[in-house]
């Protein structure tokens, strides 16, 4: 695995663009306004549950590197939020969650069918901010882009307690669900700045390599971290049939006979976890591959920042898969 040694102390290496972000943050709240009353308080909770504004800080960042920061890109970073906002209501209903960054879920606090209501609402709204773009492209991408991640989690949900589930398929289902609006992130915001095609085409993979490799490590932390750690609801992904990167590589490594055992834990709806897993041969050996392979995935992606003019937005998009390095080497270590 790379070092981690450049690696910031604080969650990513946002620090340059804090006023962008502080910013966004507002018209993000702002968006409350936009909303019938009856709907107000239930967006301003979840905002307050979401995450750390990856993908705004994203589109921030490499319109700085490409040297043309305007007031679009943050038009791209408040609805790209709003989008994910959405799938993260969706997700956790899927996933029966009832904690996310300490805070019950929206499901957990409104049940299953408000939560569902407000997750599409803030799709459409989403989608009707996107169209205040001028060029037309640009909203068209940010829709193919939730089609994907929607998409992905229907596959996804298809293949639950799929055994058979290789690692072709799951590439397919985390690049949708995860690579898709971080690669929009990136791409959309150097297409805002006046990049050229081949310029976009390498933000791109830059966005979808580091948004795989953030999932790969979602999904080992899933199975080795804590949760007053990690702020959500931990160990649902089995438990829920989802077969992921470590527990693929584990069942393609030990013998048939510690397979059909894991097999039958799966099937049974069984937690599946760390502990569970102590037992069995090759188990760490499975988990330290998945974190390699990601960490592959973020080398690749800092070889698409190569034709960008040296600043610090460029050095932060490099730090930003520095830092996931050095989690997923910890994770590796648990």
């Amino acid at each position: 695995m790379s070092s981690a040694k450049h690696a910031p102390k604080s969650p990513f290496p946002f620090e340059l663009v804090n006023g962008h972000l502080t910013e966004i943050e507002k018209e993000i709240r702002a968006q409350a306004d936009l909303f019938e009353q009856e709907v107000r308080d239930y967006f301003t909770y979840v905002c307050d549950t979401s995450g750390k504004r990856i993908r705004p800080a994203l589109s921030i960042l490499v319109a700085g590197a490409l040297g043309n920061c305007n007031r679009e890109h943050h038009r791209l970073g408040v609805i790209l939020e709003l989008i994910h906002l959405a799938t993260l209501i969706h997700d956790d209903i899927i996933d029966g969650a009832d904690t996310r960054r300490g805070a019950p879920t929206a499901n957990a606090k409104w049940g299953n069918s408000m939560s569902v209501l407000l997750g599409d609402c803030l799709f459409a709204h989403a989608m009707t901010e996107a169209t205040a773009f001028d060029d037309m492209k640009i909203c068209r991408k940010i829709g193919k882009a939730s089609r994907d991640v929607c998409t992905g989690e229907i596959i996804q949900t298809q293949r639950r307690f799929d055994l058979n589930l290789e690692r072709e398929g799951y590439f397919r289902i985390i690049e949708m669900k995860t690579g898709a609006l971080f690669a929009a992130a990136t791409e959309l915001s150097a297409a805002l700045a006046g990049a050229s095609e081949s310029e976009q085409k390498s933000l791109y993979t830059y966005g979808m390599k580091l948004g795989t490799a953030y999932q790969i490590y979602d999904d080992c932390v899933d199975l080795v971290g804590q949760e007053a750690a990690i702020g959500k609801t931990l160990g649902t992904d089995l438990q829920r049939g989802k077969l992921t990167l470590p527990v693929i590589n584990l069942l393609e490594a030990v013998s048939e006979e510690q397979r059909a055992a894991i097999e039958a834990l799966i099937l049974a709806d069984e937690p599946l976890d760390a502990t569970a897993l102590e037992g069995i041969t090759d188990h760490r050996d499975a988990l330290t591959a998945a974190t390699l392979t990601a960490s592959e995935l973020l080398n690749e992606a800092r070889s698409e920042l190569l034709f960008l003019p040296r600043n610090e937005s460029k050095d932060a998009l490099a730090q930003i898969t520095y830092y996931l390095d050095g989690l997923l080497a910890d994770c590796a270590s648990k």
